[in-house]
């Protein structure tokens, strides 16, 4: 069976490294807010070319903050797109704030610039884009609009690490963006950890408060705050991982190249293909009008797939709010991906039956 995502093949080339880290974080004796920290900061920051990172507990947390920074008036409207993970919209309310759902591009699976204008009240404050999938947003078009009504820009870059849009690395095409380091992301951790990059030297010092109880010197507390701090030993390990990034993300590449040429399926719509080596590609999502009976037989013949995502936020008892609205798109989406194995150990015999597999169906 080849699994969607084998989690200790993906970091057993980094063991060695991982350990060693470990081990220096632990005889160090200082666990949160030190060196560690500091260091991935500064990495990660130059990596995605911001002037600043903050790290933080967990990306849902990362999006929080960055709302909570930007000081939005309490009844301000946040678009954001109707296809994503539900992290996206709680970031959103953890906030106070509105969102409001936009239709995606069928083709991309990321927001569609087209619908966004029509979704603009006076009460419209800023845009949280979501870099689905490890695709970049097609940013042109957004800015515009953007630019246009006064509008913040807040990247969702959760599935996007090293993703790139005319030759800039997403983390740097808006005034903010939260990035979640979770296991399973192209950079991940070895438990929760998140971090938020911006050039914006305010907004970051805001954010910077935020995080640790509103405080920059202990027991004196500037703002009401919050505890989410990325911890020693999570930036530690990251670190050793950083530099391997882009090696890993060209392997990603070359798997997703060669689904997208090879798989020959005429009821599997594939992803588009036209930027396939600027895309992170933290998943191959693929769509298929009978999802349920497809993944059944990838199963029998020995391939491993996921759902990204089974239930749209508007269909979720959480947001109960939204059940009244009808977005047809998003509910085609959720009816029909289905995410093939792709990581950067698997191996070329590997990715030859996953396709065999998939051509089989």
């Amino acid at each position: 069976m080849i699994s969607h995502l084998d989690m200790g093949r993906v970091n057993r080339p980094y063991e060695v490294q991982l350990s060693e880290a470990a081990q220096r974080v632990l005889t160090s004796g200082w666990y949160i807010l030190g060196k560690e920290l500091t260091a991935f900061e500064a990495d990660w920051a130059q990596y995605c070319g911001t002037s600043h990172c903050l790290g933080v507990g967990n990306g849902l947390e990362a999006i929080t903050l960055i709302f909570k920074a930007l000081q939005l008036p309490a009844d301000s409207e946040v678009l954001v797109p109707a296809h994503t993970y539900i992290a996206s919209i709680l970031g959103i309310t953890n906030a106070g704030l509105t969102p409001v759902l936009v239709e995606p591009d069928l083709a991309t699976y990321n927001i569609d610039p087209q619908q966004i204008e029509q979704h603009i009240t006076k009460r419209t404050k800023a845009i949280l884009l979501v870099h689905l999938y490890g695709k970049a947003c097609d940013m042109e078009p957004i800015r515009k609009i953007a630019e246009k009504y006064n509008l913040r820009i807040v990247e969702d870059a959760a599935q996007a690490h090293g993703a790139t849009y005319q030759g800039k690395k997403v983390g740097n095409l808006g005034d903010a963006a939260a990035f979640s380091f979770y296991p399973t992301k192209n950079l991940g951790a070895l438990g929760d950890a998140g971090a938020i990059t911006t050039s914006d030297p305010e907004l970051a010092r805001r954010i910077f408060l935020l995080r640790n109880y509103g405080s920059e010197v202990k027991y004196y507390n500037e703002m009401q705050g919050v505890n989410s701090r990325l911890d020693e030993l999570q930036a530690a390990l990251l670190r050793v991982k950083i530099p391997y990034l882009d090696d890993d993300n060209q392997r990603r590449q070359a798997i997703a190249q060669r689904f997208l040429s090879e798989t020959t399926n005429p009821d599997v719509q594939l992803p588009p293909a036209e930027t396939c080596h600027q895309d992170a590609w933290h998943l191959f999502v693929v769509r298929h009008p009978r999802r349920d009976v497809f993944m059944k037989e990838l199963q029998a013949l020995g391939i491993q797939t996921m759902i990204h995502y089974p239930v749209p936020p508007h269909q979720q008892k959480a947001y109960q709010e939204f059940s009244h609205l009808s977005l047809p798109l998003t509910e085609q989406l959720h009816r029909e991906v289905v995410s093939l194995p792709l990581y950067p150990t698997l191996t070329d015999e590997e990715v030859s039956q996953i396709i065999a597999a998939v051509n089989a169906c």
